[in-house]
């Protein structure tokens, strides 16, 4: 990849530095819950889409910007929000809107991109299930096509957002009778659908992040479906491929670690700042090799998605490297903080609105949640690097 710059890209980032200057007081602050979005969040949103830094290469006809792909352009505003410590904008939910936009019909575009990329429609997903979670495609909720409509019984758990969601992207079985990796449709609905019922599961960042998600008699009609019926299990697939990709964002690595380096030299001990004690130090530069590295990575994948091409490992490894790589970072500012890094809530000694404590126990979480850990690992080793599968036995 070039990086060089040359006087279009100098200009370009001279003019999304002159945007953060007059805007930036009217960006959000703090954080929002899981799958929630206040007003100012909205616009914020719709104003940076209006410029061309949220939802840049989406069609103007789905409500985005329409900018033709660019790298260079996608990294300078990407580094430019980070240094300035702005919320950056988004591309809509990062699970939904790119399957959409790949495999969905024109209505359905028209009607789900708009609304989504700019916050007005909120999405939650529905996969796991309590006797199917890494082995997802055993899940059992099941649809029954009853006329023009689906009838939908069963139940999802560790629903993110499902108590403030508007519509569900939820995997359920048509074809009972199929092998397990067939017969699963992918359907969307409104989470107000008479039969839906949402109970929170309080998390040990002492927040209901994940919610169990009960189905009975849901009633939803039968054109309310990504791809065809019994081909769930691919539109499935494409859409983890985004979530992965999403949980390990490298241009959200780099926020962090800037943050993480600002309180290193805002904490002091006797009126010296973290930053110069060799302990610390040491800790954050091995930080800061690993922050670089995701970030090249980034640049491999986008390269590969501009010339429509598959980036292989690169892709595999952004999930798995990404969530350890956050909590990490969590653990350090934890230990910058001394005893104000066990502080939770309305204290007024939290440091960035207790971000650093919520995100150690979430990304805690990351490592399992999006498939764990283990399950990337073989990932990683059959798919990526074409290594001998896991041996599997008979039960005795």
């Amino acid at each position: 990849m070039d990086l060089a710059y040359n006087e279009e890209y100098v200009e370009f980032r001279a003019e999304v530095q002159a945007f953060l200057k007059a805007n930036k007081s009217s960006a959000p602050k703090g954080r929002m819950g899981w799958g929630q979005a206040d007003d100012k969040s909205r616009t914020w949103q719709q104003l940076l889409i209006k410029h061309g830094y949220a939802a840049r290469t989406i069609p103007k006809e789905y409500g985005g910007f329409g900018a033709e792909p660019d790298i260079l352009k996608n990294h300078i505003i990407a580094e430019e929000f980070a240094i300035a410590g702005v919320r950056p904008g988004h591309s809509g939910d990062p699970r939904l809107v790119p399957v959409v936009l790949e495999l969905g019909t024109e209505e359905q575009k028209h009607a789900l991109v708009g609304p989504t990329i700019r916050g007005d429609m909120v999405w939650c997903q529905g996969y796991s299930e309590p006797g199917s979670g890494s082995d997802l495609a055993s899940l059992s909720t099941k649809a029954v096509l009853e006329g023009d409509e689906w009838v939908i019984n069963g139940q999802k758990i560790w629903t993110s957002g499902a108590q403030h969601a508007d519509m569900i992207f939820c995997l359920v079985r048509t074809e009972p009778d199929a092998p397990k990796h067939q017969g699963i449709s992918y359907l969307i609905f409104k989470m107000d659908t008479p039969g839906i019922e949402v109970r929170p599961l309080v998390t040990m960042t002492g927040e209901a992040i994940f919610n169990e998600t009960f189905f009975t008699d849901v009633r939803v009609p039968k054109d309310q479906i990504i791809g065809r019926r019994g081909e769930g299990w691919f539109v499935a697939n494409a859409t983890l491929k985004h979530e992965r990709g999403s949980l390990g964002d490298p241009n959200q690595l780099e926020g962090r670690f800037r943050s993480l380096v600002e309180m290193l030299k805002s904490e002091k001990i006797d009126g010296k700042p973290l930053i110069e004690f060799p302990i610390y130090r040491d800790r954050l530069l091995k930080l800061q090799a690993r922050v670089l590295s995701m970030k090249c990575n980034g640049m491999r994948i986008l390269t590969a998605n501009t010339k429509n091409e598959e980036p292989g490992l690169a892709r595999w490894i952004v999930k798995l490297l990404g969530c350890e790589l956050n909590h990490q970072m969590a653990a350090l500012a934890i230990d910058v903080m001394g005893e104000l890094g066990v502080l939770y809530e309305d204290s007024p000694y939290l440091r960035n609105y207790g971000m650093w404590q919520r995100n150690y126990m979430l990304d805690l979480g990351l490592i399992i949640g999006g498939g764990t850990a283990q399950i990337q690992k073989n990932m990683i080793g059959e798919r990526a690097l074409g290594l001998p599968k896991e041996p599997k036995y008979d039960a005795i």
